[in-house]
């Protein structure tokens, strides 16, 4: 089968496409016929080797962290799904294996497709869709009259932060560019802050909760609007000794690691008042269940910026490294 392969950490030639055995699945896996898959910049950040502290699988290895596909076979522990099935899933952390023909899931990690969306369509939402609900929901808690700040609302787990906290009941405000904010607010946003002339302060509201999509200087802007006591979840900055613990199996080593690089950050959250947790998220088919359900209702739309083809995924990556797409890039595979 044809698989996006990498063989060194490094720069986009580091990975390419070529001929791999194909997988079998285990006693609890589903092998699936991929039909797309989605991009995100955990893949290039892999690729170039900027998560070997953490994750460090045997090269050469198939890169890709979700999916949307057809089951062709099931492991002899599965009863949840059937050749035939229509399924997406985020893949196990330490697997990857998406950017291929064919691939191998965890059953518990998978979902069936509502009927009303296509195969790229539901590659597009596993890693976003679950990384937003996990961070306002679980980890922010998000109830109903909260006023939440999104930074970079535009982009592909924005898209689905925005849509989710106001399913939440909350007023949100996210930052953006002039050709982000129509889409923005067509999804529900309630106000916007263009980064590239305004403060975030600019908003002149105090927030209950913050996600932040962007690290940097953004992160350290927006511990600054926070109410006093309230909590900042960040997927764009580092990861502190709270993610080790909760989010990679309570591994110790990398706690101090993490200590030690968000000290910074940490610094900032207590002299703001307020609390930093960094999310690494967990797949779970059971909430791409609850997504799907809301993708059927109408309740949650998701936003495409560019479909390629898999011939052109070494072009897909480097659109998503650009920085310019709005919601989601996917490749689609050929039959």
């Amino acid at each position: 089968m044809l698989a996006y392969v990498l063989h060194r950490y490094g720069a986009a030639d580091a990975a390419k496409l070529e001929d791999v055995p194909a997988p079998s699945p285990a006693p609890h896996e589903i092998l699936v016929k991929v039909r797309a898959a989605g991009l995100n910049p955990v893949d290039f950040k892999f690729r170039e080797g900027k998560l070997r502290a953490i994750y460090r699988p045997k090269m050469p290895f198939v890169l890709g962290n979700e999916l949307a596909g057809e089951v062709t076979a099931v492991g002899k522990d599965v009863k949840t799904f059937r050749p035939g099935d229509r399924i997406y899933a985020r893949l196990g952390k330490e697997g990857g294996g998406a950017f291929a023909e064919q691939a191998c899931i965890d059953a518990a990690y998978a979902a069936h497709i509502p009927p009303n969306i296509d195969f790229a369509t539901a590659a597009a939402v596993p890693l976003a869709g679950l990384t937003a609900l996990q961070a306002l929901r679980d980890e922010l808690k998000v109830k109903p009259q909260d006023n939440v700040f999104i930074s970079g609302g535009a982009g592909g787990v924005g898209t689905f932060a925005i849509q989710i906290a106001k399913w939440l009941g909350a007023h949100v405000t996210t930052t953006a560019s002039k050709r982000g904010e129509a889409l923005v607010r067509s999804l529900g946003c309630d106000d916007v802050i263009d980064y590239t002339s305004q403060d975030i302060a600019a908003a002149g509201r105090r927030f209950d909760a913050g996600f932040d999509l962007i690290g940097g200087e953004t992160l350290e802007k927006t511990f600054r609007v926070m109410k006093p006591g309230a909590k900042v979840v960040s997927v764009g900055a580092l990861p502190e000794p709270e993610t080790a613990m909760k989010d990679l199996g309570g591994r110790r080593f990398l706690a101090f690691l993490f200590w030690i690089i968000s000290r910074t950050i940490r610094r900032q959250a207590r002299e703001a008042g307020v609390t930093y947790r960094y999310l690494f998220m967990h797949p779970s088919g059971a909430e791409l269940s609850e997504l799907g359900s809301l993708i059927e209702s109408g309740k949650l739309k998701v936003i495409l910026d560019r479909t390629f083809p898999f011939a052109q995924i070494s072009d897909a990556l480097a659109y998503v490294e650009s920085g310019r797409a709005k919601g989601k890039v996917v490749v689609s595979m050929n039959d």
